[in-house]
């Protein structure tokens, strides 16, 4: 099984060309290769994909939690029988390492797999009424069509994630994927029809922003907008969807501190650093952004840390053994190659890294070299914003509490780590740190079941577990009198 050529959109359950017949190119980031082209829709088009999904969303929402659970049951079927597929379309289109590409698509079975789990869960209230014999009925509804914008660092999992807990409540869903990483929710799109979900309740938009996630946004018939991406993106439509009052989930942007107190297991922190920070090439919203170390292990770890980064195998992603794969394109590259010339100006060491690879293989792709910068301090740039690239800023920090303080320092709020052996500091962290989610002695990687989101220019809202899915219904309050 390979990838096509060519791709139309998936709208009402059939491939039809863009209103235009434009098509946009998908480059493998790995290779400089063009992988395929796909249709490069319109507001025309994302006006037939919500007429469509308005269409299907009454005799969907009428059939029952188990018989919506079962649509999605048959397709994550389908995704585990082309598991390898699927990951091997994440890896060329995104350039994620084939080993963390086979996780996206077991994460992303995952998030269906708890929606459909939890169909029947979303349960009702019945209070006493305020008049003899009446009763309150608090009841919840699916609330209509679902606008999904999702981002290019997990191309399925982003698109899971909202589509699984959208069809369990009842919605219907019109998906705009990144135009860089479309493929990956186009493949999805084939099991969704082979599955026998309903034509229109799923509909895949390919295009760009000003031209698909726009009018989309705007469009009088969505009713919620979930976004994964970019707290500048995030603010534009948190301000478009104002004119129509839209529900709006955003999960944006991240600036996770990473702290290791004098008490933590170095091997195991260090580890989980280079976890945090390299994996995906780092361009993972909960990344590790800010290692702050105790000044009185600082030294110890920092050795171990050049260690392990060095030893990071970068090359070819679909290669078995390779760590770090390249950035998704050349500006994500040289935005983040400037961040890191930018806080060698303000005074942080290069130990090393801090340009692009070349040579070889690196000649044709999009590979940056991991990188590690010391000396950092918390009035940088680079420790105020969000890199999204293979950089490990570390942080010598006077205390745990010196700690807590600048990792509080900072308007992102997604997630956080903290490594210590002191069950004192432990039962304080909820109290300490004002982050959405908190890793405690481990590296990232959120749960189905958990609930992902973040304070501040993090975003508002959340995804995945029960809180999540009950964002995809609103309720009503009916006074029952005989």
């Amino acid at each position: 099984m390979g990838l096509q050529q060519n791709y139309d959109l998936f709208i009402d359950g059939r491939w039809v060309a863009a209103s235009r017949g434009e098509r946009l190119a998908v480059e493998n980031p790995a290779t400089g290769e063009i992988l395929a082209q796909v249709a490069n829709g319109t507001s025309e088009d994302v006006d037939r994909a919500v007429a469509a999904a308005k269409a299907a969303m009454p005799a969907w929402r009428r059939r029952t939690a188990t018989e919506r659970a079962d649509g999605l049951y048959r397709l994550i079927g389908l995704i585990r029988r082309d598991a390898e597929h699927l990951a091997r379309t994440i890896t060329q289109e995104m350039g994620k390492p084939i080993r963390e590409a086979r996780v996206e698509v077991g994460f992303a079975a995952d998030l269906l797999r708890f929606a459909a789990e939890n169909a029947r869960r979303l349960e009702g209230e019945i209070l006493p009424g305020s008049r003899p014999g009446e009763k309150i009925l608090i009841d919840r509804k699916p609330v209509g069509v679902v606008g999904a914008i999702a981002a290019w660092n997990f191309p399925l999992a982003l698109v899971a994630r909202k589509l699984g807990p959208a069809l369990a409540a009842g919605n219907s869903i019109v998906v705009k994927p990144h135009e860089m990483t479309p493929l990956a929710a186009l493949e999805l799109a084939k099991l969704v029809a082979e599955a026998e979900i309903p034509p229109g309740v799923v509909n895949i938009v390919t295009g760009d922003g000003p031209r698909v996630g726009v009018p989309l946004v705007a469009h009088p018939d969505t009713r919620l907008i979930t976004m994964t991406g970019s707290t500048p993106a995030g603010r534009k439509i948190m301000a478009a969807a104002a004119e129509h009052l839209k529900i709006v989930r955003l999960e944006l942007g991240g600036k996770a501190p990473f702290i290791v107190a004098d008490d933590a297991d170095i091997d195991r922190a260090v580890e989980a650093a280079v976890a945090a920070r390299f994996g995906n090439a780092g361009q993972v919203c909960t990344a590790n952004e800010r290692t702050y170390v105790d000044a009185k292990i600082y030294d110890v770890f920092a050795e171990k840390l050049r260690g392990r980064i060095r030893n990071l195998k970068v090359g070819n992603p679909l290669d078995e053994t390779t760590d770090m794969g390249p950035k998704v394109c050349g500006p994500e590259l040289e935005k983040v190659d400037k961040m890191v010339r930018r806080a060698v100006e303000q005074g942080a060491k290069l130990e090393f890294g801090g340009a692009r690879l070349t040579g070889g293989l690196y000649d044709k792709g999009q590979f940056y070299a991991p990188t590690l910068l010391t000396d950092v301090t918390e009035k940088m740039d680079i420790t105020q914003d969000e890199v999204f690239g293979p950089v490990l800023s570390l942080i010598r920090v006077d205390s745990y509490e010196d700690a807590i303080r600048q990792a509080n320092a900072s308007r992102y709020g997604l997630s956080a780590y903290v490594f210590t052996n002191s069950l004192e500091r432990i039962m304080k962290i909820n109290a300490d740190l004002e982050f959405g989610e908190v890793y405690v002695n481990r590296e990232g990687g959120e749960a189905a079941h958990g609930f992902h989101h973040g304070y501040r220019d993090s975003g508002i809202g959340g995804e995945d577990g029960q809180h999540g899915l009950e964002a995809y219904v609103e309720t009503q309050t009916i006074y029952l009198n005989a």
